[in-house]
This record gives C-alpha cells, structure tokens and sequence, in this order.
C-alpha cells in the first residue's frame, strides 16, 4: 500500500520520480506528490486522483537534484490534495511516509504545546514537526532521535535544505530498498519503480536506516550501527510492465499463468517425481518431525491455503489448520507439537502474515516455510523454508498467477513431505507429478473459453448480488471466485457450501439473484445436482462452470460452460481460470477499473 520512491542525482530528478510513481500505481492510492529541493529550497507538488494528475501540474523542465515522492492510500485523514504527501515542516524539511504512526496523537499535541501548526489530518505531517524539533547540524541524527520515539509500522523518506546533499530514509515494518547508480543513488518501495534507473538494489533489513547521497551511501541498523549489505543484481527488465498486447494487466497475468506454472515446476520436478532440497537445505530435518501443519494468509492467498488443506489431509492424513493472518495474530493458539508454519503471500510483506510469522513464541513449531512470489522480500528472509513461485511481476490488484502459482506450489509441499515421511507411494507421487506438468497445456484449453464467457458476462452488467456454490475443494475455489467479482466489478457476491444452502443462503434466491456453481465431476457431483435443483425450485437461475464427464441436463433458463477437465489433484487449480476471466469481462462490461479497483491496494502492508 502507498509507494515511496527518492532520488540523487547530478541531473534533475523530477522525471525519475515521476517514472516511479507510475510504476508503482499497482500498489493502489488515491492521491499523489512530489518534493524536490531546488537552490535550497523545497518545491512541493500534489494532486488528488491518479499520478496522470500529478504530471499535468508538474513543470516540464522542473529542476531539482534531490527529491522524494509518493502514492497514498489514505489511513489518516480522507483523501485530499492537503493529506497528500509529501508534509512539510517549516519549508525545510520534507517527509514521505507509509504505514502507520500509532502513537501520533500524544506527539501531535506535544508539538502543537511547542508552537508548530498543523495543515493536515495525517499521521506523517507529526513525523514532519518532531524531525524539525530535533535538526541541527546532522539530519540522520535527528531522525533517528524521531524515530525512536514513534510506535507502528512504517517506511519513511526525508530530506532537508539544510542539508540538500543528502537523502535519509528507513524501514520498521515496511519494505525499502536502495538503488544504486552512478553517481546517483535512490530509495522506493519497490525495486520495480527503479528498474529505468538502476539494476543494483540493496534491501533494507527490519530497523535499518540509509543515508544516501550522490556518490555513497551507508547502512545502519536500528541501534544506529554501520553494516555492509550485500548489493543485489535484479534480473528484471525495465519494461516488465507492459501490458502487450492485452488491454489490461489483469487479462494479460491471466493468459499467462500456464508459463508462469511451467516457471514454478521448472528444476523442482522430473516425469515423475519431486526433486530433493527445492524447499531449502534445512528441509529434510524440517520435514521428518511434521505432525500438525497451520497455514496463514491474507485475501486470495488464504483461499489458497483452504485447498491445501483438503489436499493435505486426504493425501498425508496430517491434521491441517488454515486461519486469516490479521485473526491468527490476536488470538491464543493451542499449538499441537511439531507443527509447520505455513506462510502464503505473493508480496511478502503482508502485515498481518508477518507479524504472525514474527509472534511464534511456541517451541512446538518445528518450523517456518514461506511461499512467496517476491525473493527478497521479508516474509522470505525470516523463514526457515522457503518456495519461490516465480509467478513473475504481478501488476492487477486483483491476484490470477499469483494464486494459480500458490496452489501448485502447495501440492508441491503435499508431494514432499508425502516422500519424505513415506506417507504416499511413488505412484501417487508419480500421478500428482504428471497432472502438475500437464497443467500449462490443460490451462491454455481453458483460456480458449475466452469468447463463450465473455457473452454469458452480459447478463451481469445490471446485477448487483451473485451467489457462488462449491463443494469439497471446490468451495475455496467458488470464494475466490466470488472475491474476484466483489474485487474488480464491484458486485456484491458471496460463496457458499453447496449443502449450506438449506441453512440461509437459499432465502436470497430468486431471478435476480444468479447463482453461479462450480461443477468437478467427482464423488459429491450428485449431492451438487441436488443443490442446484433447489435453486431452481426457487427460482433462481443457474451458471454452472461444469468439468467434463459432468453430464449436467441444462434446460433452457441453465447456462452451462463445459471445461476439458479430466484430472484429479489438480482440478482445483483448473477450476480457477474460467472464474478468472468471468470476472474480467463483467468489469470491463461494468466499466470499472480493472487493474487498480477502488479502495484496494496490491500489497497491504498495514493493518
């Protein structure tokens, strides 16, 4: 959420940050702004709306060696071009900000008492005042005399006329990385916005300070202690962003999940069998003691983790509990012994999943795996195992390859632990592999759907309530179904057990309500007939996403979208896809905004 993005340079700056704040816009915000210190003083430029907003009141030729910008996402205050960052204090010192000061109101009112007067509702512009409160010669000083009297998380990035030669930045429960150039040097929130600029990145570890000027920097860690990180080469290109050929990011990440699971299976699979030590060295002792696995995750990654369970108990007969990271973190767990700690998130900065990662305590956890989609993100760092899914930049809020990758990555886990704890012989191992290194083909079947759903979407421009219905592993999926919907169209839609019909939802059903039903064709199939005929008892008019052998009777009020489905393990995984591209058509139908719906951010990284 929110992106930050800084710059030193011999040249002006204002372009560079502004390429910035383009590329980080996936991040979601509602506003924008930009300071840059020209002949030693702060010029400051803001706009409500997108960064296209911003760059139409932003001088052509602005001039400017030093300067800091932002997207926000507004937490404190509504969204306006006053709460916009950056803040100012006494036309001297600039501040951009993400997260969350929690202790801001006691400090606003000290300052305040001190004479300094406030021109927004935020949390950042107290950041602002307290650093003024404590400069004298040494800007680093005085932030770091600020900064440990503020409670929260949060990234921030400073400069300052009285010293316009110097950037200082930091990170406490938000993510900040360094680019390093040539005789420049930059901050953002995300290597991706600096990639125009610089291939060499440093991450910034939990605590760290940088203060960075045009031919240096230095790192110190939170006790104000200078360390040498390891400079990172990013292997991505600069033009990783562009949509293509695609209209939106979102089609585009969808019609690209079949290369992205080709990516996740690459060197971790053989015909028939899961490779050894894809889970990280430690993973064979890890892997030996496990009895009890608890899954934590956020959003689309939970739906994820809810799949794998019915995966892990049918296959392993291992007990599996999967809960949502912000309830997980505020509640006492009974931890059965020797339990994994599985962490699912595509940024890996999730506030919620980080902050349950960093809470165990228990020494009943035999250990942590994370499975993530960015590798030097913290999520990554801090866990004992770790599973890349190398979904490649995903740049829609609305998650597809990401979750698509997560789900693969999970059976990878079940396959695994299945060898190592001789819970599975090599013939079901065998199968599972064989249908894992099917699913590219299996999925570019499924995107040649692509006509056929977006008529059916039609039908739902003018609804505003949809119900979803799935059973057994297909449930999780009919919720992610539905949360893509809400996500991206704006409909309310929920999803449902099948069976749970009868217990409420089934008093909403009527023609206005469409009911869409995903359909396997396994062992509850006949169970699920029985659902949908309750359906239409009511009224209610039926999409059913059915897999082949279904052999579903669609009468002529019944929308039938038959999927070449034929697997078993990775059905679920296959059910997705129509579900994906449902979705988008009934939003680009609907006209919203596709990529950066309203109100959401890609990455939360605040509570």
């Amino acid at each position: 959420m929110c992106g930050i993005v800084g710059a030193l340079a011999q040249r002006d700056v204002s372009s560079i940050l502004l390429e910035g704040l383009y590329r980080l816009e996936y991040r979601g915000y509602d506003s924008a702004g930009i300071a840059l210190i020209d002949d030693r003083k702060l010029e400051r430029f803001r706009a409500l709306g997108k960064v296209g907003e911003l760059e139409a009141r932003l001088p052509a030729e602005q001039p400017g060696h030093i300067g800091i910008a932002h997207t926000r996402w507004a937490t404190h205050g509504e969204p306006s071009e006053n709460n916009a960052h950056p803040h100012f204090s006494n036309q001297r010192i600039a501040v951009v900000h993400n997260g969350i000061i929690e202790n801001y109101q006691g400090i606003r009112e000290r300052l305040l008492e001190a004479g300094y007067e406030f021109s927004s509702e935020t949390d950042t512009e107290v950041v602002a005042h307290l650093i003024d409160s404590y400069l004298q010669d040494d800007l680093f000083a005085a932030v770091k005399k600020a900064v440990d009297e503020l409670e929260g998380a949060f990234a921030l990035g400073i400069i300052a006329t009285d010293d316009p030669q110097t950037l200082v930045a930091c990170r406490r429960g938000n993510p900040l990385v360094v680019g390093i150039g040539i005789k420049e040097n930059f901050i953002a929130s995300d290597a991706s916005a600096l990639l125009p600029v610089t291939n060499r990145f440093v991450y910034l570890e939990e605590g760290d300070y940088v203060v960075l000027n045009k031919n240096d920097y230095q790192v110190y860690d939170a006790a104000g202690k200078r360390r040498q990180p390891e400079v990172k080469v990013s292997e991505l290109s600069s033009d990783f962003a562009n949509k293509g050929e695609y209209r939106h990011y979102m089609l585009k990440e969808i019609h690209e999940q079949g290369q992205a699971v080709a990516e996740c299976l690459e060197g971790r699979v053989s015909d028939k069998a899961v490779l050894d030590a894809i889970f990280g060295y430690e993973a064979d002792a890890i892997f030996e003691r496990v009895k009890n696995i608890q899954i934590i995750a956020c959003g689309t990654s939970y739906h994820a983790g809810l799949v794998a369970r019915y995966w892990i108990e049918a296959l392993l007969g291992l007990p599996c509990q999967v809960e949502v990271a912000s309830e997980f973190r505020y509640r006492k767990s009974v931890v059965p012994q020797d339990t994994l700690f599985v962490t699912l998130s595509q940024s890996g900065e999730t506030a919620d999943t980080l902050s349950a990662l960093r809470s165990l305590t228990s020494e009943n956890y035999c250990g942590s795996l994370s499975i993530c989609n960015a590798p030097e993100s913290s999520l990554v760092r801090e866990s004992n195992l770790v599973l890349m899914t190398r979904a490649g930049p995903e740049i829609g809020v609305a998650s597809t390859k990401a979750f698509s990758t997560q789900l693969v990555a999970l059976l990878l886990l079940v396959a695994a632990l299945g060898k190592k704890q001789q819970r599975l012989d090599e013939s079901t191992i065998a199968a599972i592999v064989g249908e894992l290194n099917s699913l590219p083909g299996h999925i570019e079947k499924l995107l040649a759907l692509d006509a056929q759903i977006e008529t059916i979407a039609e039908d739902f421009v003018d609804k505003e309530h949809a119900l979803f219905l799935g059973r057994g592993e297909h449930y999780p999926i009919a919720m992610e179904g539905a949360l893509k919907l809400k996500e991206i169209s704006y409909i309310h839609a929920e999803a449902y057990p099948a069976g749970e019909l009868k217990h409420g939802p089934l008093a909403l059903v009527d023609a206005e309500m469409p009911v869409i039903v995903v359909a396997p064709n396994d062992d509850l199939l006949e169970k699920l007939h029985s659902n949908m005929q309750e359906v239409k008892a009511r009224g209610g008019k039926l999409y059913v996403f059915a897999h082949r052998g279904a052999h579903l009777d669609p009468t002529a009020d019944d929308v039938v979208v038959e999927m070449d489905c034929d697997t078993n393990w990775i059905t679920p995984i296959l059910s997705t896809i129509p579900l994906q591209i449902f979705s988008y058509h009934v939003a680009v139908l609907r006209g919203t905004d596709v990529d950066q719906p309203r109100n959401l951010a890609k990455s939360v990284t605040v509570e």
